[in-house]
């Protein structure tokens, strides 16, 4: 089901999709393939408690969205629930360079290229066609886009299974060498309001990356043994992260399970599977007006940040006749 969800100050419509089953609702919208909400019931609200059974469920909007176009015209630093590209996550100095060619980037986060530039996948507006349970985007990013080299047509297939699960699907090709690294920004509040640093988390990851005052990986990643990056345990998310961390299957061929987040308050359980190498968790220390920080926690499933010049980090790259592959899935249950 799609709706007119406004319009752009050039004219251009964007439309909002409504995917629904399994007793969990999602909205998309044509502009930055953003994933504006997603309603799913608490443990009272589950089809599988007894509350539900006798008419007591309980569902929310368990996402960090605006209500209208304006709001992410607007206020488009947050990435709220955006498809980012064409490189997610920092490059250092805005450059790289790639089979001998150095390659100059925009910058917009201080001397470095965040989430592929001034104007990203993010604030593009995107071709949709619906699929029997999901959504199928285009869009073709043109040679030198933000200063990407190479021509690269991409889809994001977002669908929901049989479970109720969120499973969104990259692909793209190129017609000269590029770099790609493709997530989606979305922030969790599984309570549905309020901060979200009570939350519990569990990572599958052993190692993180540090990084310098800017966010740059500085130096190898590191053991999170003793550290306050250790969640290999599920504890408290808390705040002051902006970390990539380094899964400990590596990429994979298909989705595996990588991180759980439960809100005890609700019972909401989010768990997150992906055939991506690395995880950053943004816990939203920099929220703003109309939200406050904490407000949302960002479980961003990618390739490491800086990879491009980074020799030592499982490569980003892409060439003509490969073709860039990446799944994740956001599954929902109580308990």
């Amino acid at each position: 089901m799609s709706e007119l969800f406004g319009t752009l100050s050039d004219g251009t419509p964007v439309h909002r999709w409504t995917l629904e089953r399994a007793g969990v609702r999602v909205r998309v919208l044509s502009y930055g393939g953003i994933v504006q909400s997603v309603e799913i019931p608490d443990r009272w609200g589950s089809p599988r408690s007894s509350e539900a059974e006798s008419g007591g469920g309980r569902a929310a909007n368990v996402v960090l969205g605006f209500p209208g176009l304006d709001g992410y015209v607007r206020h488009p630093e947050p990435y709220l629930g955006a498809l980012v590209g064409r490189y997610a996550n920092r490059i250092a100095g805005g450059s790289f360079s790639l089979d001998g060619r150095a390659y100059t980037l925009a910058r917009n986060s201080g001397p470095n290229s965040l989430h592929g530039g001034e104007r990203g996948f993010d604030k593009r507006v995107w071709e949709v066609a619906p699929l029997e349970h999901g959504l199928r985007l285009s869009r073709v990013s043109p040679h030198g886009e933000e200063g990407f080299p190479g021509r690269l047509d991409v889809t994001a297939t977002y669908t929901l299974d049989a479970s109720g699960a969120l499973r969104i699907a990259y692909e793209a090709v190129t017609d000269a060498p590029t770099v790609v690294n493709l997530t989606n920004h979305t922030y969790w509040n599984l309570s549905g309001s309020g901060n979200a640093g009570g939350h519990e988390l569990r990572l599958a990851a052993s190692r993180y990356t540090p990084v310098d005052p800017d966010l740059i990986p500085d130096g190898a990643p590191a053991d999170v043994s003793g550290s306050r990056f250790d969640f290999r345990t599920a504890r408290t998310a808390g705040s002051g992260y902006d970390h990539n961390f380094v899964l400990d299957k590596g990429v994979t061929g298909t989705p595996e399970e990588v991180a759980e987040l439960y809100d005890p308050a609700s019972g909401r359980v989010l768990t997150v599977a992906t055939t991506e190498p690395g995880l950053q968790l943004y816990t939203a220390d920099h929220l703003a007006d109309p939200f406050a920080p904490g407000d949302g926690i960002a479980l961003e499933t990618q390739h490491f940040p800086d990879s491009p010049n980074r020799p030592d980090f499982p490569s980003t790259a892409l060439r003509p006749g490969q073709v860039f592959r990446s799944e994740t899935v956001y599954g929902f249950s109580v308990r």
